[in-house]
């Protein structure tokens, strides 16, 4: 069942709110082999407990918001696996109450806390195709095609209860655009964030800029803001956006480690290689860098890829409201 609170009216209130962190990292070390297009959401199929127990996870961690395992849950996905389409869509909703559930069992040890709010998670069109794209936003479609992509999901989530939708991960102006459409016909709150081909710019070369005052013109685009993005282009993309648009803004980049696309494994960052810019040196942590974040504007800050409930813990322990 959806909260009674609605993120635009938290935000309003003067919030400040600690997202969760990476949902694929914790199940791989719940022994979960995510090596497959479906990445998280292959485990809903195979597993769903342990995704629930994820949740769980973060919101003893201290999160507010959990994203819910739909990200690659999609009906051409799951197609692939030889589901139909209601099949598929029932898997999207069960992504919705694992998180519910989780929720429901924190609140019963913690009947005193704030506030908590799924998310529903919808990942980008690059997702689904699971070939990096959504870190390029290379991908051609109409517009149509784009919503006809979408809305399934979207209509899953929205049903099954989700408090607003996490547009994330999203590279391209033209993907953007068919979301805020979307969000327009489902009549439901979301967050967009972006991935980034530098500290101006999302991956597709649009200026963030462009993307804030595309943003700004749909009330119902509640945040906006950047997730799976290394901790260097935090702060020059907050200070971007927030150049651009009062509207609140949002940051969960990924853990400090670099990603080889080519033995798809993770490794330290290179000593040296992100210089101080004028927020001062490249924080080696999410907690390192969440004050500076909110000076800039981030009303909601959490983790993405290789971020972990410890990290989160240390992003709520700075606490959560000003």
């Amino acid at each position: 069942m959806p909260s009674n609170t609605k993120l635009s009216r938290m935000l309003a209130g003067g919030a400040n709110l600690t997202v969760d962190g990476a949902l694929a990292t914790e199940l791989e070390a719940h022994g979960c082999d995510l090596e497959d297009p479906l990445w998280s959401a292959k485990v809903l199929l195979e597993q769903p407990h342990l995704v629930q127990r994820v949740h769980r996870d973060y919101f003893r961690a201290g999160a507010a918001v959990a994203i819910t395992a739909s990200y690659q849950a999609t009906t051409l996905g799951f197609a692939r696996r030889g589901l139909g389409k209601e099949e598929a869509l029932e898997l999207v909703a069960l992504s919705v109450r694992l998180a519910d559930e989780a929720r429901r069992e924190y609140l019963v040890e913690n009947p005193d806390a704030g506030p908590l709010l799924v998310a529903g998670s919808v990942g980008p069109y690059g997702a689904y195709l699971a070939d990096g794209s959504e870190y390029r936003g290379d991908y051609l479609l109409s517009p149509d095609e784009f919503r006809e992509f979408h809305r399934p999901r979207i209509s899953a989530l929205v049903d099954a209860g989700a408090d607003f939708l996490a547009c994330e991960t999203l590279p391209s102006l033209p993907e953007a655009q068919a979301l805020l459409a979307l969000l327009e016909e489902f009549d439901v709150e979301a967050w967009l964030s972006f991935t980034l081909r530098d500290g101006g710019h999302i991956s597709d070369g649009t200026p963030l800029a462009q993307v804030a005052e595309l943003c700004r013109k749909q009330p119902l685009a509640v945040a906006i803001g950047v997730n799976c993005v290394p901790l260097e282009l935090v702060s020059p993309a907050l200070e971007a956006l927030g150049k651009a648009t009062e509207t609140p803004l949002i940051a969960y980049p990924n853990s400090g480690e670099t990603y080889d696309a080519v033995t798809k494994t993770w490794g330290p960052a290179a000593a040296g290689d992100s210089p101080a810019g004028p927020h001062g040196k490249t924080p080696l942590s999410l907690a390192e860098g969440t004050p500076t974040w909110r000076a800039l504007g981030a009303r909601l800050v959490g983790g993405c890829c290789r971020t972990t409930p410890q990290d989160i813990a240390a992003v709520a322990g700075l606490s959560d409201n000003p």
